[in-house]
């Protein structure tokens, strides 16, 4: 068995010990006491600087002893990597400004937990950029409004590439953003900013092709032409500058760039590429020719410059026309390389300056995020009592491989920077119910094996056999849909799509080959010699065929129903992350607590809010900050004064209009990356099985989704951010069921070549209903713990996976499966003219052998 199965136990031990590197440490160090807990060379040298840099910080005169470190080693040009040779710092880097920044930079990132907190949770820094008033003043207010959501959009295009960081970016007023971001405080990082807010434009000049200013006499500047300085680098990390007289008026601009990337250069220091569009190719080719042939003929090497935001970064020398890509090679870090490359992926119509930072306090109570994480105890420990107490073994081996999968899910979204929220947390507990499908189904599987009389060995065998198809079936149609999500969606929806990714192969992972290993090691060694099972449902025989027409009329009418109260309410079924509403902030004498705020307004009626304390960055400053809906903040606040008197609390300045924190393009994109998995659910399950079941999958599917968005908006709840996570997980879990019963229809067609198809259907859905009641039972048990423990968006999300849970188990037999038959208009010999399922006879091989 060791040598048979040597490529499994690799892979899990490697998957595992990646996993738990990956998300230690499990909490923040501070940055001062890890530093002086892992300095490898010259610890009592460096323990003297930073017991001073220690003291700068208390003294007031820096915001951090990360800040007053760098501002020591910098004053006395002191080269920070002699205390830490073990990590790795490029040798052609001379630079020491440079080196102390990314060892600084590396040091800070390692004292942190790699996943971090989110907003709720932790809290994290805030900051408000205003547009710059000279460079909007001459455009009419509803392209400023454009240019204004465009920013919106690029900025979170930067700060959230994989859509799983959690920041909150939205508008304010006419002419500000506020940004939000999770985890992160501007005191040991201060420039965090300068990426967010870089306009990143782009223009390529020619540089004069005979005088620079030192052939001229001082202020002499040739018409046309200003004066730019290049920073330099030489041989020895030695700084230099070099003026030139660059032409005002560039030749290109950033618009003719397609994509940019940071990649190392022939000698290993970083450069970043810029690949051009193919009408920017055709000029950039024309521009270097021009730059060549004006050199040759005045005997002197034409230069470019490349400038980015009214800096001067390179100006190469051109020798001949260029007729392919520009490279941007100035003193970077690998870190600079990157962000760079980001900025000028995404640049900024407009100048943008900070107003305002500010660090934001954790927007839940304290005795929410308890009782938010109690309530996830709670469920887990459900999930794995119901399985340890009815499948016994089989439950013990699947919590253990849950805990795997669990664990490699977090690990590789906290490589991809992911951020950990409380509805995130939740998400995680009802992957955790769902996910032991796979398990069940390979161990009812095991039963009917068992039932025959087949040795525990060969049951084992036999259950993942016949198991695999399904389960890879089930999660390639989950797989699909995710790549709909990850290539056309963007921000949360891109986030969901690469979670979900993430599940799936995790899941695949730990059960059939993790799981598969444990459980083929147990049995092969003797150390389990039965495999009990309690027995909930005990072969059903009921003609679910019978009942579909019925059960299929009485649930689209509720979906109608359901539809045309959302159609009625309009925009009232949406909160303030899609309307978004009035913002106040308000001074005190007496901190009260979020959650006595939240209870406060639930009793005056004046619907959502969201409350969160923030400090002002230099004075440290705490007010308290209130966003409601529109029109409500007034009378929120005048029932904050009656009810505190105590706590003295006083507006400040007049409420604001806040944006949405999910656009209208994020709506839209939810509902475009849906259609298109309803379109791609169809083609792949039509070309898997056959087109009657693409159909019966994508009515299911749709059915699933209008009737929980339906029933949510009939208990008068309304769509918060994470409801768009919520819902396109439905699709996938109904998905996910309706596969399995529809790989059971195909396989009991092929076994059963003389059963009508109706008798068919009946036979597939009474074999897998006892599965599919166990698999939703499970992820009913973690959802009901969230809905009756949890509070706030806890019980909105457990509330849609209630409802979508009980759809989506009822959609697979009620709704995917008749379509199928009726499709087919009841006739097997319609299904076998159209797929591969058509029994080959006795007959038919003797005749075609005596031919």
């Amino acid at each position: 068995m060791f040598k048979r199965n040597l490529w499994k136990i690799a892979l899990s031990i490697l998957i595992v010990a990646f996993s738990v590197s990956e998300l230690l440490p499990l909490k923040d160090r501070l940055f001062a006491d890890y530093a002086r807990t892992h300095v490898t060379a010259k610890p009592t040298e460096f323990a003297k600087l930073l017991d001073e840099a220690v003291a700068r910080k208390n003294a007031g005169q820096s915001l951090s002893e990360f800040v007053a470190l760098k501002q020591i080693a910098q004053e006395r040009k002191i080269d920070l990597t002699q205390f830490f040779p073990d990590i790795n710092i490029e040798s052609a880097l001379k630079n020491v400004g440079k080196r102390n920044d990314i060892l600084l930079a590396e040091l800070l990132q390692r004292s942190k937990s790699k996943l971090q907190l989110g907003l709720d949770l932790k809290g994290g820094v805030a900051v408000t950029l205003e547009v710059d008033s000279k460079a909007a003043s001459d455009d009419p207010a509803n392209i400023r409004q454009d240019k204004l959501a465009k920013a919106i959009e690029i900025i979170s295009a930067r700060i959230n590439a994989f859509g799983v960081a959690e920041p909150v970016i939205r508008p304010v007023g006419n002419n500000r953003i506020e940004i939000e971001l999770p985890g992160i405080s501007t005191k040991d990082n201060p420039e965090i900013l300068d990426n967010i807010k870089k306009p990143a434009q782009l223009s390529f000049h020619i540089v004069h092709p005979t005088l620079s200013p030192n052939d001229v006499a001082p202020g002499e500047v040739p018409p046309g032409y200003e004066v730019m300085t290049l920073d330099t680098e030489g041989r020895n990390g030695e700084s230099g500058t070099e003026e030139l007289f660059v032409k005002r008026i560039p030749e290109m601009t950033g618009k003719d760039i397609a994509t940019s990337f940071a990649r190392p250069d022939m000698y290993g220091k970083p450069e970043v590429d810029m690949q051009f569009t193919s009408d920017g190719q055709k000029r950039f080719a024309q521009v270097t020719g021009e730059i060549a042939a004006e050199g040759q003929r005045t005997g002197r090497r034409g230069r470019l410059a490349i400038v980015l935001d009214g800096k001067l970064y390179s100006a190469p020398s051109v020798e001949k026309e260029i007729d392919g890509n520009a490279v941007i090679n100035g003193n970077f870090t690998d870190r600079e390389a990157m962000d760079l490359a980001n900025v000028l992926n995404n640049p900024l119509d407009l100048p943008l300056v900070v107003k305002e930072q500010y660090e934001v306090g954790p927007s839940l109570a304290a005795d929410a995020i308890s009782s938010g994480v109690r309530a996830s105890i709670i469920a887990i420990a459900l999930v794995a009592g119901f399985m340890i107490t009815y499948y016994m073994v089989g439950g013990l081996i699947a919590v253990a491989t849950l805990a795997i999968n669990v664990t490699a899910i977090l690990a590789v979204m906290a490589s991809l920077g992911a951020t950990m929220t409380l509805p995130g947390l939740a998400g995680i507990v009802l992957t955790i119910g769902m996910a032991v499908d796979a398990n069940i189904l390979i161990f009812e599987r095991m039963r009917e094996e068992l039932n025959l009389g087949k040795s525990l060995k060969a049951a084992l065998t036999a259950g993942y056999s016949k198991a695999f198809v399904t389960i890879i079936d089930a999660h390639v149609t989950q797989l699909a849909i995710c790549a709909v999500m990850i290539f056309w969606g963007n921000g949360p929806i891109k986030g969901f799509g690469i979670t979900l990714a993430i599940g799936v192969f995790s899941t695949m992972f730990s059960v059939l080959i993790t799981g598969h290993l444990v459980m083929e090691w147990l049995i092969e060694k003797d150390i389990v010699k039965k495999f009990p099972m309690l027995h909930f449902l005990s072969k059903p025989n009921m003609d679910f065929v019978k009942w579909a027409k019925p059960a299929f009329i009485t649930s689209w009418c509720i979906v109608a129903l359901g539809v045309a109260v959302v159609v009625s309410k309009g925009d009232k079924i949406y909160g303030i992350d899609f309307a978004g509403g009035d913002v106040m902030n308000i001074s005190f004498h007496e901190h009260l607590d979020l959650s006595r705020i939240r209870a406060t307004a639930a009793a005056a009626g004046v619907g959502e809010i969201d409350p969160a304390y923030v400090s002002e960055l230099g004075s440290g400053k705490e007010t308290l900050k209130i966003e409601t809906v529109f029109g409500k903040s007034d009378a929120f606040f005048s029932v904050l004064q009656k009810t505190y008197p105590q706590a003295g609390l006083e507006k400040i300045g007049e409420s604001q209009i806040e944006g949405a924190s999910i656009g209208k393009e994020v709506k839209w994109n939810a509902f475009i990356s849906l259609a298109l998995s309803m379109v791609v659910i169809l083609i792949y399950v039509a070309f898997r099985f056959e087109f009657g079941f693409g159909v019966g999958a994508v009515v299911a599917s749709v059915h699933d989704i209008l009737m929980t968005i339906g029933v949510f908006v009939l208990f008068g709840r309304q769509f918060s951010a994470p409801m768009v996570a919520a819902i396109l997980c439905i699709a996938g879990y109904s998905i996910n069921d309706t596969i399995v019963v529809f790989d059971r229809i195909r396989e009991e067609l092929k076994l059963n070549p003389n059963m009508k198809l109706r008798d068919v259907i009946n036979l597939a859905i009474n074999r897998v209903f006892s599965r599919s009641i166990m698999t939703s039972l499970t992820a009913f048990l973690a959802a009901l713990a969230l809905f009756l423990f949890g509070g706030g968006v806890l019980n909105d999300i457990s509330f849609t996976f209630l409802v979508g849970i009980i759809t989506g188990t009822f959609s697979s037999i009620f709704i995917a499966s008749p379509v199928f038959y009726w499709w087919h208009k009841g006739d097997r010999k319609h299904v076998e003219a159209h797929s591969d399922i058509a029994p080959k006879y006795e007959w038919q091989g003797a005749s075609r052998a005596s031919k």
